[in-house]
């Protein structure tokens, strides 16, 4: 049995996520930069699904290659599918239906802290 590389740095791990969401078709991915500014995560990644089952379709899919990388990751969320939180160590992933990301407004809650990258994915 082969098993997948392990990734520890946020870094790498960040880079597996973008890469991940790119293939599941997330929108609006943006990438906040924590570091140093809190005790629970560095990075923090807000994308949008269009629908529920596309949230919970990502959310799963995320769950599943972040742990045959070995990165241990909770999940809450998944059923309802309209924000799914993924908590993978030094960094969360918040998947959220658009209309739930526009009432939240996450982005703005952090603000201060810098953004990494903020585009569009299509």
């Amino acid at each position: 049995m082969c098993s997948a590389a392990r990734i520890s740095n946020p870094e790498d791990v960040l880079d597996v996520i973008e890469t991940l969401l790119v293939d599941a078709q997330a929108e609006e991915v943006t990438v906040i930069n924590l570091s140093g500014k809190t005790s629970f995560a560095d990075y923090i990644v807000i994308a949008t699904g269009r629908s529920a089952r596309q949230v919970s379709a990502m959310a799963t899919h995320l769950r599943k290659s972040l742990k045959a990388s070995g990165v241990p990751v909770a999940l809450e969320g998944l059923r309802e599918g309209n924000w799914v939180l993924l908590d993978a160590g030094d960094v969360v992933i918040h998947l959220l239906r658009p209309e739930v990301r526009a009432f939240y407004n996450l982005e703005k809650m952090w603000m201060a802290h810098e953004v990494v990258s903020g585009k569009k994915i299509s």
